[in-house]
């Protein structure tokens, strides 16, 4: 971790005894310049490599099949992720897919991967998603308009690189929506019914460092503590939610994700108020303790106050970022909501850990709030 760490990363290759590796990533971190540092380190390192740029948002199963194509005969003997969630989700995808057989589709579930794929290094730019330190990838599935995960301990990276000076020029919306995405995942570790003390102490710190630092990093994209403070965040949101799991707010964002193409983000900002608000009664202590995380005062006021002063303040804070706040800015209608609601139902994995047993009407009533 730290400003420059990106020139370490062909001496990380090196270490994994490989001498070539493949580095998948997408158009806008190409336009972006910052694949310079990253081929740079690796040139002095006299690492070969090949690069596979057409990673899209919210990333389906055919575009691990479509990496793997392209080698033409050349065998990575590592991966290299650079960028968001999407392009680190193919890039473990398709670090276990040149070990194991078959495609990516059949290992959507827990625990299906026979086997380690080649080593993988993750180097994210922005500080949001935290797959460079979880088992899991989400890709999309276009006939069941639906997320789906692959999770597997094989999943997990070797190296975990962050290096705040390639989030420097990362926009404000997309600062807005990846930095909320990280406050979830601690929001959502912190309130699973699989938290423990070990995942509780990272998601404190992590809803500390982002709530505190994001409105900075959001206006002042420059400013390098701030993304230093967001990366670190996201980083160790990443290691409570891997160990805990997410939630209901998850669950939502993947069909509306899937089918409206809202971007992951946004997605899961736009339904963690409503979600929030359903869980809380399901342990109203430690929503007060997300007001109080967040720099909430909460003097004079109960548990049950100060657990709606957490969903006040996520809410001011999603208000501050300018990220959207209803589900018709995208298109979706009240006659998409049963369907939408049967697809939260069917993250079956998910669902499980959410504080509050939830059915398809509560679904339905939550989707409803949000239009």
């Amino acid at each position: 971790m730290g400003p420059g760490a990106v020139a370490g990363l062909g001496q990380e290759v090196r270490d994994l005894g490989a001498s070539n590796c493949l580095i998948v990533t997408d158009q806008g971190i190409m336009g972006a310049g910052l694949m310079e540092p990253v081929e740079e380190s690796l040139k002095a390192a006299k690492v070969k490599y090949q690069v596979f740029s057409e990673v899209e948002p919210d990333p389906r199963h055919e575009t691990v099949e479509a990496c793997l194509d392209k080698l033409e005969g050349f065998k990575p003997r590592c991966v290299i992720g650079l960028g968001g969630g999407s392009p680190i989700d193919i890039a473990k995808t398709v670090a276990v897919m040149l070990a194991n057989p078959g495609c990516i589709a059949d290992y959507c579930g827990v625990d299906l991967v026979p086997k380690p794929g080649v080593p993988a290094i993750m180097v994210p730019t922005t500080a949001g998603t935290g797959s460079e330190v979880t088992p899991i990838a989400i890709l999309s599935d276009e006939q069941e308009k639906l997320k789906k995960g692959v999770v597997s301990p094989h999943l997990f990276p070797k190296v975990a690189l962050l290096d705040p000076e390639l989030t420097l020029g990362l926009p404000p919306a997309i600062t807005a929506a990846t930095g909320m995405d990280a406050l979830i995942h601690a929001i959502e570790a912190y309130t699973s019914v699989n938290a423990t003390d070990f995942t509780d102490m990272l998601a404190e710190r992590a809803v500390e460092l982002i709530s505190g630092n994001l409105r900075t990093a959001f206006a002042q994209g420059s400013n390098l503590a701030a993304r230093d403070a967001m990366l670190e965040g996201s980083l160790l949101a990443g290691i409570a939610f891997a160990n805990a799991g997410v939630t209901a707010v998850h669950a939502f964002a993947y069909p509306i994700g899937a089918e409206f193409h809202i971007p992951h983000g946004v997605a899961n900002t736009l339904m963690l108020p409503a979600v929030m608000k359903f869980n809380l009664v399901g342990n109203v202590a430690k929503f007060a303790d997300v007001a109080a995380m967040m720099g909430r005062e909460l003097t004079g006021l109960s548990d049950r106050e100060a657990a709606e002063a957490a969903v006040d303040e996520v809410m001011l804070l999603a208000r501050d970022l300018k990220v959207p706040t209803s589900l018709s800015e995208f298109g979706v209608k009240e006659e998409h909501i049963p369907e939408l609601a049967q697809g939260v139902m069917k993250v079956t994995r998910l669902l499980a850990n959410n504080p509050r047993v939830m059915t398809a009407q509560d679904a339905e009533d939550i989707y409803r709030q949000v239009l």
